[in-house]
């Protein structure tokens, strides 16, 4: 009976290991554009940081700029994904508080809604790791990057 029951774990595993990796690959796409423009125009990124009063402009863009482009090759490889997606997740706090959140919740008044939903999947990989199709999963044998 046990081994029925390591059976049937094993096959509900599969579904929430490729699923893990679709949102993996999916939030990456997403921060795709956003940080393409970023690092296109590094100086008018911090010129519009200022201009909505955001707090050291200049080291603020490099740094998002910086933890978004690692975020997208983290994210599609699954390395170290906890640990960047701790810092996308901040990135995506000072959004909802600096760039959505006065525009409320809606995404038609350019609202908090996406990075709201951003913050969600990436506490999801915060919590739950990259899943078993990751480079996380590849070398990190000890299951706490599962």
């Amino acid at each position: 009976m046990k081994d029925l029951v390591a059976e049937i774990r094993v096959l509900f595993s599969y579904p929430r290991n490729i699923v893990l990796l679709l949102a993996r690959l999916v939030i990456a796409y997403g921060f795709s554009m956003p940080a393409l423009m970023k690092f296109e125009n590094i100086s008018g990124t911090a010129e519009w940081f200022a201009s909505i009063s955001i707090p050291l402009p200049t080291l603020t863009a490099y740094l998002v700029t910086g933890i978004e482009t690692m975020g997208i090759v983290f994210l599609t490889l699954g390395l170290f994904t906890r640990y960047i997606s701790l810092f996308l997740s901040c990135v995506m706090i000072g959004a909802i508080l600096f760039v959505h959140g006065p525009n409320g919740y809606s995404l038609a008044q350019n609202g908090m809604e996406i990075p709201f939903y951003y913050l969600l999947f990436l506490m999801v990989f915060v919590s739950y790791g990259p899943g078993r199709f990751s480079l996380d999963s590849l070398f990190f044998k000890d299951g706490i990057y599962e």
